[in-house]
């Protein structure tokens, strides 16, 4: 069920025309920023874009240039975890995990989940409930989920936002005790605030 639906949310996505795309990509990001949870925020977890995902790429470098902390994940995929870096300049990304831009691997730049003020997660499909459909890695579940705040320690309720074309909204995604549900969805006509 889950494979199909990935499947079928990841062909919608791939339709969208490029020049549509980018439309919805801008008004996405005017979205994203001016939502107070993003404003409040002074440190920001996003993640490069990947294939037809919303291209995040000038989010980046804008969340840069408005003074936050810009955090990325890098894929540890022996153990199946991502690290959080913090990332200064764009310039300093390399390719990495399945050809994804990562941060480099520098401990003075390692930050854990306790020093993240914001969460904008990537995924192929959501629900109005919040419920979503990642890659099949169970990355985010595992940073996010209650296994890896036991181990972190993690001392606040961080928010996490996800950034999704209309398309990829469904009605109802089927989930497992493991699935973490995102807080808010950004798509390009509307903010969905979870319930």
């Amino acid at each position: 069920m889950k494979r199909r639906l990935r499947k079928d949310f990841i062909e919608k996505r791939d339709a969208i025309h490029p020049e549509q795309k980018r439309l919805k990509e801008a008004a996405i990001e005017k979205t994203l920023f001016s939502l107070r949870e993003f404003q409040k925020a002074g440190s920001v977890l996003l993640y490069v874009s990947f294939r037809s995902e919303v291209n995040t790429m000038n989010y980046l470098e804008d969340v840069l240039s408005l003074g936050k902390v810009l955090i990325l994940p890098r894929v540890d995929p022996k153990k199946r975890t991502l690290r959080l870096f913090e990332v200064r300049d764009v310039s300093e990304l390399s390719h990495g995990y399945m050809g994804i831009l990562e941060p480099p691997a520098t401990k003075e730049r390692e930050v854990s989940l306790n020093a993240v003020d914001l969460v904008i997660i990537p995924g192929t499909g959501f629900d109005i409930t919040g419920s979503r459909i990642g890659y099949g890695g169970g990355y985010y579940d595992r940073l996010l989920g209650y296994e890896s705040k036991q181990l972190a320690r993690v001392e606040k309720h961080i928010t996490t936002i996800a950034l999704a074309f209309e398309e990829q909204i469904g009605t109802t995604i089927p989930t497992e005790p493991h699935d973490i549900k995102v807080d808010m969805i950004v798509t390009e006509k509307r903010t969905i605030r979870c319930s």
